[in-house]
Formats: C-alpha cells, sequence, structure tokens
C-alpha cells in the first residue's frame, strides 16, 4: 500500500467516525472519478485486476479468517442465529469459492463496447448503439462477506465503479476483503476507489447512499424484505429490486404425471429459502384426485407442511386450511400452499392476482396453453415444463448475477453483467448536414 494511499483512507476512516454525510459524499466523489478513469479500461485491465485480486485472496487467507473470526464471536456474543452465523462465516472452502468465482467472471464476455444495430439511414449516416457501463452502483447487503466480492467482480468487469455497504455484523471480514481488492486493483492500474466499502455502521450511512443521485447511479439493495421496501420507498436513486419470490408452479390436466411430480418436488424442496423456490401449487381439478395424493406423499418424505383450499382438503385430510394470508405468503421454508382450480384461466387468474412477478411455472403437454401462459402471466421469469429453480444467473449462462429484479426498467430477471451496462446511440457519418 502507498503512503498516500495509506493517509487517504486514514482520513476517510477519520472522517466515518465524525461527519457521517461528508465522508459518503467523499465516498461519491471518488466513485465518480474512477468510474471516469475505468472508461478508459479495456478487457485486458480489468481481467488483470480481477486476477490480482484473487491472487490478493489467496495470499491473505490467514487475515480473512483472523478478521471473520472476530465477526463470528461478536454475532455470537449480540445472540445472531444458526442461520445468520452460517451466511456470516467464511472458511477455506469458502475463500476457494470467491477466487474461483473471480476466475469464472474474467472468462465472461465483456460487454462493455459492444455495437448493435447499425443502420444507413437516408441522410447517408449510420446509426446504431454502443453498450456502456452504468457508472456508479451503490450495492446495500446483509450477512454474506463473499457478496463483497462477488458485487465488486460484475461491477468492475461491466466498468462500474462501486461503493458497497454490507451489513455491521460482517464489518471486519469485509474491511479484510476491501483491503485485498484494493490492492489487487491498484496492481493492474486502476484506482483503488473503483470499489469502496463503506467504513462505517452507521445507518445514516444508507440514507446518504440512497439520496446522492450527483454521485450514485442505480442501488441494488440484497437481503430482507424489510430492508429493501425501505429503499424502494426513500431512494432518490433508481433501484433494481425484487421484494420477495411467491412462485408458482400450475400443473395442467394434460402434464405428464412423472414430469409434474418431479418439477413440483424441485421447485419446492431443492432449497426452501431461495427467492425461485415454489410457494403455491396449483393443479387442475380434471387430475387433482389422481396427482394430489401422490403429490402429497412426495412432500411428505421431505417433512413440507402443506395447507390446502377446500377442495385440496377433500382430498388431503392432512392438509391444514390454507388462509388468504397463505396465498400471499414467501414462506421460505418446508411449507407449501395448493390450490385445486378450474383449468387455466383460474391458474392465470391465481397468479395475477397473488405472484410477486419473479418466477411461475406451468407443466403441460398442450402446445397452445404453454404458449397462452407465457403471453398472459407477466413475471420477470416464465418457465415450461421445468421448476422454477432454474430462475438464476448461472442457469441461464450469464455467468454469474448481482440479484434477481422483478422490476420492469432498466433489467428484469437475473441481472448479469449486460444488466449492469446501458446503451447509448452512436451516429457515424462522412460529413452531413441536415436539410
Amino acid at each position: 500500500m502507498s503512503v498516500a494511499r495509506a493517509d487517504s483512507d486514514n482520513a476517510l476512516t477519520t472522517l466515518a467516525s465524525t461527519d457521517v454525510p461528508a465522508y459518503m459524499n467523499e465516498l461519491g466523489r471518488n466513485a465518480r472519478a474512477a468510474a471516469q478513469a475505468l472508461r478508459l479500461a479495456d478487457t485486458g485491465v480489468k481481467n488483470r485486476a480481477l486476477t490480482a485480486i484473487a491472487r490478493e485472496l489467496n495470499a491473505a487467507r490467514a487475515t480473512l479468517l483472523g478478521a471473520n473470526a472476530e465477526d463470528m464471536a461478536r454475532g455470537r456474543q449480540n445472540g445472531l442465529d444458526a442461520a445468520l452465523l452460517d451466511r456470516l462465516a467464511l472458511d477455506e472452502a469458502r475463500i476457494d469459492a470467491m477466487i474461483e468465482g473471480l476466475t469464472q467472471v474474467v472468462a465472461l464476455p465483456d460487454p462493455v463496447g459492444e455495437i448493435s444495430a447499425m443502420n444507413y439511414r437516408p441522410s447517408g449516416i449510420q446509426v446504431g448503439k454502443m453498450r456502456v457501463p452504468l457508472g456508479v452502483i451503490g450495492i446495500i447487503y446483509e450477512s454474506r462477506p463473499n457478496v463483497t466480492v462477488e458485487a465488486a467482480s460484475l461491477c468492475l468487469k461491466s466498468g462500474n465503479a462501486c461503493i458497497l455497504r454490507g451489513g455491521s455484523e460482517a464489518r471486519a471480514s469485509n474491511a479484510a476483503l476491501n483491503a485485498c481488492i484494493a490492492a489487487g486493483l491498484e496492481s493492474a492500474g486502476l484506482p483503488a476507489s473503483t470499489v469502496q466499502v463503506v467504513a462505517t455502521t452507521d445507518r445514516a450511512a444508507v440514507g446518504a447512499l440512497i439520496t446522492m443521485p450527483e454521485f450514485v447511479d442505480v442501488i441494488i439493495p440484497r437481503g430482507g424484505k424489510s430492508l429493501i421496501a425501505r429503499i424502494a420507498a426513500e431512494a432518490r436513486v433508481p433501484v433494481i429490486k425484487h421484494l420477495d419470490g411467491v412462485c408458482h408452479v400450475y400443473i395442467d390436466a394434460t402434464a405428464d404425471p412423472t414430469k409434474a411430480l418431479a418439477i413440483a418436488v424441485n421447485a419446492k424442496t431443492h432449497r426452501y429459502g431461495t427467492c425461485n423456490t415454489m410457494e403455491t401449487l396449483l393443479v387442475d381439478a380434471a387430475i387433482a384426485d389422481i396427482l394430489l395424493p401422490e403429490l402429497a406423499r412426495a412432500f411428505a418424505e421431505h417433512s413440507v407442511e402443506l395447507r390446502g383450499c377446500e377442495r385440496t382438503r377433500a382430498l388431503l385430510p392432512q392438509a391444514l386450511e390454507a388462509t388468504e394470508e397463505d396465498w400471499q405468503a414467501e414462506y421460505l421454508a418446508p411449507i407449501l400452499a395448493i390450490r385445486v382450480v378450474d383449468g387455466i384461466k383460474e391458474a392465470i387468474a391465481h397468479i395475477e392476482r397473488y405472484s410477486s412477478r419473479h418466477t411461475d411455472a406451468i407443466v403441460t403437454e398442450d402446445y397452445s396453453l404453454a404458449r397462452r401462459f407465457m403471453a398472459e402471466v407477466d413475471s420477470s421469469s416464465v418457465v415450461v415444463n421445468a421448476s422454477t429453480r432454474f430462475a438464476d444467473g448461472f442457469e441461464y449462462g450469464l455467468g454469474a448475477e448481482i440479484g434477481i429484479s422483478t422490476d420492469k426498467l432498466h433489467a428484469r430477471g437475473p441481472v448479469g453483467l449486460e444488466g449492469l451496462t446501458t446503451q447509448k446511440y452512436i451516429v457515424l457519418g462522412e460529413g452531413q448536414v441536415r436539410q
């Protein structure tokens, strides 16, 4: 670390503890300057920085594990539950995974500078579009220190500077990771302020970050529903978000029973705590008496609690009565709501009313019904004859994702490198003037 950078870091740390608004403004100014410098960085420079960060992480394993042990001890003292402690923990395997993630991002195609849709106009000019970075991205997240490296790598590869505000419970881990990231950036000739981790745990820092449109172009919150709802309500900067994942699978009367059983069980039980897990199962009344008992037996093997409508409970007496709240619930747990419907029209109407617009699926052998479902269901991912669990950047071939958006502007669905860019028009001429 250079003497100048050390002095700058010390000054910022002091400012963080004495004047949070001034500190956040300084981070914003630094990020804006770094974003301007990144416009000149080609793919090779960005990849060298990512490779250098991986090398720094590997060399700093003992430091990272020591910092994380400090966070874990403080978390236990503060009463963090087992799930939060698990997300907070770093070990050799998770450091290996962060390094592998950086290697994967290096291998991804760089979207920046891609030119498309070039066309000659009658005047003789050529008009097309060029893909460019968004600029400065603010990311607010909780618990998991590996998000620090994941977010930094995706922002860097897409040409964006970023300001990262991790959870207070991971402050020592994030500071150690930030030191590795800064060293890797500098070794590749990029400003250390390309990636900045907010040093203060004061919640006023979040309020400042989401209200600095002069410095920050986009906010991406990653965390619980209450955090995302607050940011969406208070931000003066555009937000890429999803509040919850109330995902549905509809099994049509024409569905192959073997496919339907496998898809429904996987969509619910593959992982319970993810936003693309099925929370409500809709079954066509024409096959409910045959299929629901089989499904119930399969879910019982996974200890999934069933809650059903009146028609479901007539076929599955063991199911609890579903309430209005159940149709709106993102359980993130081994609980499933089931409703028997009279055909695709009623299924789509239920999804229209209760879906969070994340991911909804149909199981059917009727091509026309599949097309209708894809056209009418207004979700960021609409799936035919496959599990909702595929709604993921890696599974979609994006290589990695910064999150999943249920918004319609500017990105929708899994947000990978392309989702962290925008397009501008470019015009090429040979001296033409408008008549």
